[in-house]
């Protein structure tokens, strides 16, 4: 997002460091010389770029060499610069709605947006050469351990892989042994992403002592529900000093407790924790898609480190200490997604769809504000971001549960074909509890709970809230 103002101090995520030499030489586009363009990229099975093809990016400082993926760089449209330089010179001889675009833009707003750009550019050119200055967490980071083997934690992983391709030593913690050797055979997670290659660096033991003794930071990508009973398992082996940083989203079944509370229990201690949340789909960071996330900490400092073990040239990073804005949004809008899926799979159209979610953003509003959340988190990248990748998106978990429920088929039939853990339905009777303990009506979640856990149609739920009592808008 563009800084309010373009001081030195804008509270903005540091653009990635792959740009900072190119901003300083007012370049705005990767040079090919550099880095190879995601189109050849994807090309390759990996999600990688090949190794023969591959060129090492050193970044200005001393002690880090970085290989990052690049975003892609952007198409050219000569057609429409031929266009727009004959209609520039009154020679256009069609009259259509391109030239009668480009005859409309006074010279005015051509300099404005100009000026806003370059002011754009030069604030992150400030930015770069003052944080190349500052600690190089990536650089001395020798070692990460990824509790759970899943698809966003072996994306995680991988990330960080990429980021440093030396010097890092990456440990996924699995539970079986036949997952293990896979992964340290093959190069690959032969269970959620077969089709991508893992880099070198990326390891798997079942043993806790090998993947997190010695960590400078622990991943914990465990489903919330069995998290407890797994940290329990593997405490003596973590540090009380190294950080936990967490995927996982949702509330705990019986307790409704959020992660950032669920880790000190499982723990029976306080550790140094961050979360992390937002629009993120692991198949596109293993491609090398462009993505944006939230890191929040009540501790700044360790939300900045965060930052900058993670940031790279398809990975913004945001910072946060809103915590509990950034937990609510995450475990809400994965019951939110249920319900439009369920509106996708009744064939309610669009109108349905969009009433649904812009509905539910309001009730996890109301619930996550009285709970301490922040509205500008609520409405920010792991807020209004991730409800709109979960909501609409075919690739979600739980968007997909909602929708095969829609259909027709029965909740046993769906979780017992599932590989993978979809949160939101062991999360919304946690919301439900949560809802009567802070006194807040939240009609759409409330009716995704009862489809779940009392079997009530879907199309009657719908039909129930679609006639209650017309209300202004608020």
């Amino acid at each position: 997002r563009a800084p309010d103002t373009l001081d030195d101090d804008a509270h903005v995520a540091p653009l990635p460091e792959l740009w900072a030499e190119e901003f300083m030489t007012g370049i705005a586009t990767a040079s090919s010389a550099s880095v190879r363009p995601a189109r050849a990229r994807r090309a390759t099975t990996s999600g990688r770029p090949a190794a023969p093809h591959s060129t090492a990016v050193r970044s200005p400082r001393s002690s880090r060499s970085t290989a990052r993926v690049s975003m892609r760089p952007p198409k050219t449209h000569a057609k429409r610069g031929d266009q727009a330089a004959a209609a520039a010179s009154g020679d256009a001889a069609e009259d259509n709605a391109f030239t009668r675009f480009q005859e409309g833009i006074s010279d005015d707003e051509r300099e404005a947006v100009k000026e806003s750009w370059d002011k754009i550019m030069k604030w992150g050119s400030r930015r770069h050469q003052k944080d190349l200055l500052k600690e190089d967490v990536l650089g001395a980071t020798t070692k990460v351990g990824v509790m759970g083997g899943g698809s966003f934690g072996t994306a995680m992983a991988t990330l960080l892989a990429r980021n440093k391709p030396e010097g890092l030593d990456v440990v996924i913690l699995v539970r079986s042994q036949q997952d293990a050797d896979a992964i340290n055979d093959t190069h690959r997670n032969a269970k959620y992403l077969p089709q991508y290659e893992l880099p070198d660096s990326v390891r798997a033991t079942t043993d806790p002592a090998a993947a997190l003794a010695g960590a400078d930071f622990i991943i914990h990508a465990v489903p919330v529900q069995s998290s407890k009973a797994y940290l329990a398992g593997v405490k003596d082996h973590i540090d009380p000093k190294t950080p936990l940083l967490c995927l996982s989203k949702g509330l705990e079944v019986g307790t409704c407790e959020m992660m950032s509370e669920v880790i000190p229990a499982g723990l029976g201690r306080a550790q140094p924790l961050a979360v992390l949340s937002g629009p993120t789909f692991a198949v596109e960071l293993m491609q090398g898609l462009p993505t944006a996330i939230v890191a929040a900490s009540e501790s700044k400092d360790l939300a900045w480190r965060v930052q900058r073990l993670f940031a790279s040239s398809c990975l913004r990073v945001n910072t946060s200490t809103d915590v509990t804005g950034v937990e609510m949004s995450g475990a809400l809008k994965n019951v939110l997604a249920i319900a439009a899926g369920i509106v996708d799979g009744l064939e309610l159209g669009n109108n349905a769809l969009a009433a649904v979610v812009a509905q539910g953003c309001a009730e996890i509003r109301w619930l996550a504000q009285r709970m301490g959340a922040k509205p500008a988190t609520l409405a920010g990248l792991s807020g209004t971001g991730d409800i709109m990748l979960t909501c609409f998106v075919p690739l979600s978990r739980n968007r997909t549960v909602g929708k095969r429920l829609g259909a027709g088929e029965s909740l046993e039939e769906v979780l017992g074909s599932m590989t993978q853990v979809a949160e939101g339905v062991a999360t919304a009777g946690a919301v439900m509890k949560l809802a009567r303990k802070h006194k807040v009506s939240l009609p759409v979640l409330t009716a995704v709970a009862r489809i779940l856990e009392d079997g009530v149609d879907p199309r009657e739920a719908v039909e129930q809230v679609m006639n209650l009592p017309q209300v202004p808008e608020v």
